[in-house]
């Protein structure tokens, strides 16, 4: 059976020297060898060595390639010219498997409708969490079932670079150098740290989790950018951990029928016991809860070469199989189409640190904006800080007090205008951070 790689980065390497190294084992899951017949790259002057890989392999004619292959990979990443190419290679037959996150985020169902059309599969277990087994699972394993909630660490850059700020006490700045030194992140982290990444893979999360179409764009992200040294402290005074989270969610009316679901991607605050507290360095873990399974995590390394290749190889093999036997895979389902809701209607929590007045009525200012705007508060904790000397009237130094609030559940919008409100009032000096409360 004829295999096209389309990509030699560190993953495509990866991947051709398994299909050699393993190449007996394959052929006998699959009942047929495997043969490497090309590796489309970009350029080709530049030196290429993988180990077992005839250097004639490779080649620049990528159109071409994918004409001649039954098996085509695409770990070249980006929209174009995978989306061609993969096109091309439905057209000729070829089963794909694929690594793109962005391109199936952006757009699947393209994709989709050209494998249905061509009787081909479409397989992309690599694209969410390199190669911990998760998309198959929620695809085929979950299928009878109904999942309420994914929630996960889907991007290792963020959250080896929020575990060293909160076990090193590291600036963010730092954190994000230690990550490139040590190949975690690329020289522009800006995929990575302002969630791009992520959103594109709780895309593909949501889609599947919920048989509803949803793209990129549907997804509410927010990076890490932002989180501070005071706000790992805060977490830490909570028992509480910072971590960058894709969130899927469905939320059901009162009849308990689907109204939506949510898709979201923002660092907040989880309880150290909570299982995603414990996840370190640069792994990933997915948290998934449905509604007869129960609670079901998947944890391992979320990117590197050799994990990736893991999961691209067991979709060739699957697709191989297919081939061989008969029959095709899943294709896309989305047959529910629940609406998807914005932010603003997501349920969530909020920790929130006010600069104020220390004096009588205070307290009773801040509860009422939260009264005010519906929303319920769970903990108030007040410290005095030194004074810094600006009383209004002249006087001697004002007094003041860090106040920290965390909320009950509750519409985010209605959270988000209680902070405006805290803001506007003249015991309020400064809102000093909001982050929002997750796993509780």
């Amino acid at each position: 059976m004829r295999v096209a790689l389309i990509g030699a980065g560190v993953v495509g390497s990866s991947v051709a020297q398994l299909l050699i190294e393993h190449s007996d084992d394959l052929a006998a899951r699959v009942g047929r060898p495997l043969e490497l017949v090309g590796i489309g790259v970009r350029r080709a002057g530049r030196a290429r060595s993988v180990p077992g890989v005839d250097p004639a392999l490779f080649t620049t004619d990528a159109t071409e390639l994918v004409t001649r292959a039954d098996i085509v990979i695409e770990v070249v990443g980006g929209i174009e010219p995978a989306r061609s190419l993969i096109l091309r290679a439905m057209e000729h037959g070829a089963s794909v498997v694929t690594a793109n996150k962005a391109l199936l985020a952006e757009d699947g169902p393209t994709l989709y409708a050209a494998a249905a059309r061509h009787g081909v599969d479409l397989y992309f277990e690599a694209a969410v969490a390199g190669g911990i087994p998760l998309l198959r699972p929620l695809r085929e394993s979950l299928a009878g079932d109904s999942v309420r909630k994914v929630m996960g660490i889907v991007n290792g850059t963020t959250n080896y670079v929020l575990d060293k700020m909160d076990t090193t006490g590291q600036g963010f700045a730092d954190a994000v150098s230690q990550a490139q030194a040590l190949g975690y992140a690329e020289a522009d982290p800006t995929a990575d740290v302002e969630g791009f990444d992520a959103a594109a893979k709780a895309a593909i999360l949501a889609s599947l989790a919920f048989h509803t179409r949803v793209a990129s764009k549907d997804v509410h992200r927010e990076g890490i950018t932002e989180v501070t040294a005071a706000d790992i402290q805060a977490a830490k005074e909570m028992d509480c951990v910072v971590k960058l989270l894709a969130i899927c969610e469905r939320t059901d009316d009162e009849n308990g029928s689907p109204a939506g679901i949510s898709v979201r991607v923002h660092p907040a605050m989880i309880p150290r016991r909570h299982p995603l507290a414990g996840v370190r360095e640069a792994f990933n873990a997915v948290f998934v809860e449905a509604q007869a399974a129960g609670q079901l995590m998947f944890y391992g390394r979320g990117a590197g070469g050799e994990p990736t290749a893991s999961a691209v190889l067991g979709d060739v093999v699957a697709v191989a199989r297919h081939r061989v036997l008969g029959g095709r895979g899943p294709g896309e389902s989305a047959y529910a189409d629940l609406p998807l809701l914005g932010m603003g209607q997501a349920m969530t929590r909020y920790h929130i640190s006010l600069d104020v007045a220390d004096r009588p009525g205070v307290l009773a200012q801040v509860a009422t904006a939260f009264a005010e705007h519906h929303v319920s508060i769970e903990t108030v904790r007040q410290q005095q800080v030194p004074a810094s000397g600006d009383a209004s009237d002249g006087s001697a130094a004002a007094a003041r007090a860090n106040l920290v609030v965390v909320t009950h559940a509750a519409p985010d919008a209605a959270l988000s205008a209680t902070v405006d409100a805290l803001a506007a009032l003249p015991v309020v000096r400064g809102v000093n951070s909001v982050m929002r409360v997750e796993g509780v």
